[in-house]
């Protein structure tokens, strides 16, 4: 039978308090709206990713094309160029100048294949250009939108282990002193259901499993010696029986 002193057993319901209300600020830290808010946005950020990629990737495939297209049109350019400064020096003779003319003609009409493919080319990497700001943008909101909630939560994180760790302080406080046999038992309990290893009996009540006591069990506990430590027959929970003073 396990015995602790009476004023060792009312300053449990001290301790539970503050464990009760520890457990209630790591759920709201687990729990911050916030969180949810940033997983959402991530998500979002990872769905919008692969687009991102993909049209990163087509803008820097049309810019090599683009470039290659610049290329040839400057070369057939060149070579034209090339072409009309040896006819423009007279030293040809009637055969050269009439091949030369000849491949101006074909340079010419080269070149204006390579101008209209070279626009083509770069109508799509200006519309896939235009895709991409969209992109960034959308992808750049929902960044900015993360790094807001982050901030919100790291901000009532912060309260929150402000809080938890005064209620710690205010534990090994309360706690200092406590019969070790029955802070055990207490410890015990309170892993095993719940967080809730103590609770007041109030009347005929447990405030643990908040039922009433049949006669048999609550005259047992009414009239166990002040020392011995009682439990709720239902849940197990050690009853402070607190006295009929104070029960209101």
């Amino acid at each position: 039978m396990t015995t602790a002193p009476p004023e060792d057993q009312l300053r449990l319901l001290e301790v539970q308090a503050l464990d009760t209300r520890a457990q209630q600020l790591a759920h709201q830290r687990r729990t911050h709206p916030a969180l949810a808010r940033i997983a959402e946005l991530e998500k979002q950020m990872a769905d919008l990713h692969g687009s991102l990629v993909d049209s990163r990737t087509a803008v820097s495939d049309l810019e090599r094309e683009v470039a290659k297209a610049e290329a040839d049109v400057e070369q057939v350019r060149a070579r034209a160029a090339r072409d009309q400064q040896r006819l423009d020096n007279g030293a040809l003779g009637a055969r050269d100048a009439q091949a030369v003319s000849s491949e101006l003609e074909s340079l010419a009409r080269r070149k204006a294949v390579l101008e209209d493919a070279e626009i083509e080319v770069m109508e799509r990497l200006e519309a896939h250009q235009d895709s991409l700001a969209k992109v960034e943008a959308a992808y750049a909101e929902l960044e900015a939108a993360r790094r807001a909630a982050e901030e919100e939560r790291d901000a009532a994180w912060a309260q929150i282990d402000a809080a938890a760790q005064a209620v710690a302080g205010e534990r090994a406080s309360a706690s200092e002193g406590l019969d070790a046999g029955l802070l055990a038992l207490y410890d015990r309990l309170r892993g095993q259901l719940g967080g809730l290893g103590a609770a007041a009996l109030r009347g005929s009540r447990c405030e643990g499993c908040r039922l009433e006591l049949n006669p048999g069990d609550l005259a047992a506990a009414r009239g166990a010696a002040p020392e011995q430590v009682v439990r709720c027959e239902e849940c197990g929970r050690i009853l402070v029986r607190v006295p009929e003073t104070s029960a209101a």
